[in-house]
């Protein structure tokens, strides 16, 4: 007599289809919700835009949020004979560049000492950096005013343009200086061996692996210079010396505000820097890229 076995139930196959949808509910999701994040970030800056091109009478009877009835540039021009924005333009760049080159450069010579060289009290060094970082410009503006006034430099570009240096290298030193604590000692150790010394190490081998970071520090460090107001505020009186955001100040007068020609002049102010980051936008992004891989 021949038993016959039943074969085993198959196991029943996975939820691929399932678990396929939820994953696409789940993405759809994020892309809308980033798009949301996307459109709130933007609104101020497309507020500046609309308002900018309209005209004082459009903005009275319809207020702010409303599409202009036409493209007017009476805001652009009434901003241009109001301040001498060619001059504030190029003061604004100056100092940024300067600013942006020279910090970086400072911080990375600072940070190799630190974080390679290894020298003694580095960790005081590095807790000093730190606190400068946080303390508040309103702390340090009356010495830094009575600073310029004492080396002559009140009233010119230079005074801001060294004072951002400083702080902006201190921030740049104390970023690179744990960047660089774990460098590839084998890296270093090969270059001693081929007779590199200090400096040859410096810019044929750690150069090539920071330069990244260094231009993320770059591009932030043009951004945060720009964008200065108190400091400048107060150091720059003389409106040849004046930057971008102080004579967008200048604007709001004692009993009226001309808010077209404000928008007009936030505009202007903001074009610069929105073509500074296009421009490197490649370059931060690679930046914190490498970054991350490391």
């Amino acid at each position: 007599m021949t038993v016959i076995t039943k074969p085993a139930p198959l196991a029943a196959p996975a939820p691929v289809k399932k678990s396929s949808q939820v994953r696409k509910v789940i993405n759809v999701a994020v892309l809308v919700i980033a798009t949301g994040f996307g459109l709130l970030m933007l609104a101020p800056f497309l507020i500046v835009v609309l308002n900018a091109f309209k005209s004082s009478e459009d903005y009275s009877n319809n207020g702010a949020l409303s599409w202009p009835k036409g493209i007017d540039f009476s805001a652009f021009q009434a901003y241009l004979q109001m301040v001498n924005f060619p001059v504030a333009l190029w003061n604004s760049i100056l100092i940024s560049t300067i600013v942006a080159a020279v910090g970086v450069l400072v911080s990375l010579l600072s940070a190799y000492a630190l974080g390679i060289g290894r020298v003694k009290g580095r960790m005081g060094m590095l807790a000093i950096l730190l606190v400068a970082t946080m303390v508040p410009q309103e702390a340090l503006i009356y010495p830094l005013f009575y600073g310029a006034q004492a080396t002559g430099t009140l009233n010119t570009v230079w005074s801001v343009t060294i004072i951002f240096i400083v702080l902006q290298a201190a921030f740049g030193t104390y970023l690179l200086s744990g960047v660089l604590t774990t460098f590839p000692r084998e890296l270093l150790e090969a270059a001693q061996v081929d007779g590199a010394k200090r400096w040859r190490i410096l810019w044929s081998v750690v150069f090539p692996v920071l330069r990244p970071t260094l231009s993320v520090l770059l591009v932030f460090f043009f951004i945060w210079t720009w964008n200065e107001f108190y400091i400048p505020v107060v150091l720059l009186g003389d409106q040849a010396s004046q930057t971008v955001p102080i004579a967008l100040a200048t604007l709001r007068g004692q009993h009226t505000i001309h808010m077209t020609v404000i928008n007009a002049g936030s505009f202007l102010s903001m074009l610069p820097t929105i073509i500074f980051f296009l421009i490197f936008q490649r370059t931060l992004s690679n930046g914190i890229t490498a970054g991350a891989l490391k």
